[in-house]
């Protein structure tokens, strides 16, 4: 997948899109990206007419508002037409539930995830991003299975798009910091009354905020080629600390691990390490690439004015003749159709 992806006239499906990610997603998109259509694909009917109060789907909108189930197969079908990009949000979350209930977490995480692969390769989806979560990772318990398997699906559904348009990748992260059924929400109400419940004063969280979350998945989707796992570079910290930041001074209640908790969580497996790409920096990323491309002395590295200072630092400091070219907007452009081209060199590290 080489072409740029033009939010104009790209049309965005969201499933689980009245959660807290689907809000806040609608709402950067609305601000930033302005999309040419974002369909909001839910079972709650009051949700959606509580979003619709503040994002309208009246004549003229870009928003629309489909209600279905990602269990439901046939109304994936009918919801995909027309869309180039699908981020794939609905999922049961809670820990505790899902054990509870585990034909239920199986149902909407493992056989929806298929639904949404099956229906986003037969509609001719573009792209679609699935949102994972760390707990995915050396799963201990049944919502992290789940999660685990959905993007095992979605990863090897690249295989059975065969030459076909539609590309899938997913985006790992932690605990979203204040969404709907974190500890945060949970502690500011328990401060009232001086006293707040923590599981085990050892455990530990990874946090990002739903901002963070919402520009990473996006840059995600402009980024993706196909079959990545992004995780993003986020900080972990002890429950103790969160306690005293939220509630300071409070009395502390440790009432015991629920079923299917760790201590710790891990975003990567060190069984996956050795596939696993670290960057600092998109500069960072450019000089891996060029490395991987074996780019050295005596090649031309051909580069437009959209990216031209890192990438022309990249091949100059590995030895590369720079060709500096216009290229068509679409970055479409072969590399044997420059025009325009000016070609700088000089010896590395001068």
């Amino acid at each position: 997948m080489n072409e740029k992806l033009d939010w104009s006239t790209t049309s965005v499906l969201i499933t689980g899109g009245t959660g807290s990610f689907g809000r806040r997603c609608v709402e950067f998109l609305l601000r930033e990206k302005q999309p040419r259509k974002i369909i909001i694909l839910s079972r709650d009917e009051l949700k959606q007419h509580e979003m619709s109060q503040v994002y309208p789907d009246a004549p003229g909108s870009s928003i629309r508002y489909f209600i279905g189930d990602v269990r439901d197969r046939d109304r994936l079908y009918r919801a995909f037409q027309d869309v180039d990009l699908v981020i794939h949000s609905a999922a049961l979350k809670q820990v505790p539930a899902c054990e509870y209930n585990p034909f239920e977490a199986v149902q909407t995480n493992v056989i929806g995830a298929k639904n949404v692969m099956d229906a986003a390769l037969d509609s001719g989806v573009r792209r679609v991003v699935a949102l994972s979560t760390d707990k995915a990772v050396n799963p201990v318990n049944l919502y992290g299975a789940t999660k685990l398997v959905a993007e095992k699906l979605f990863i090897q559904g690249n295989a059975y798009a065969g030459p076909g348009p539609t590309r899938f990748s997913c985006v790992r992260y932690g605990n979203v910091v204040a969404s709907r059924g974190s500890v945060i929400p949970l502690f500011k109400k328990q401060r009232e009354s001086g006293e707040v419940t923590v599981t085990d004063e050892r455990m530990t969280r990874f946090w990002i905020t739903l901002e963070q979350g919402v520009r990473f998945v996006l840059r995600s989707a402009e980024q993706m080629v196909g079959g990545e796992v992004f995780i993003p570079k986020i900080p972990s910290m002890r429950i103790m600390n969160l306690v005293a930041a939220i509630a300071p001074g409070c009395e502390v209640e440790f009432n015991g691990v629920r079923p299917g908790e760790k201590l710790h969580e891990v975003v990567a497996s060190k069984l996956g390490a050795r596939h696993a790409v670290s960057m600092s920096s998109g500069t960072a990323a450019l000089h891996a690439a060029a490395a991987v491309a074996d780019v050295g002395i005596g090649d031309e590295v051909i580069t437009s004015p959209l990216t031209f200072v890192a990438s022309a630092n990249c091949a100059h400091y590995l030895g590369a003749k720079v060709v500096f070219a216009d290229v068509c907007l679409c970055l479409r452009t072969s590399p044997g159709t420059p025009t325009n081209t000016t070609t700088c060199s000089s010896s590395p590290h001068n």
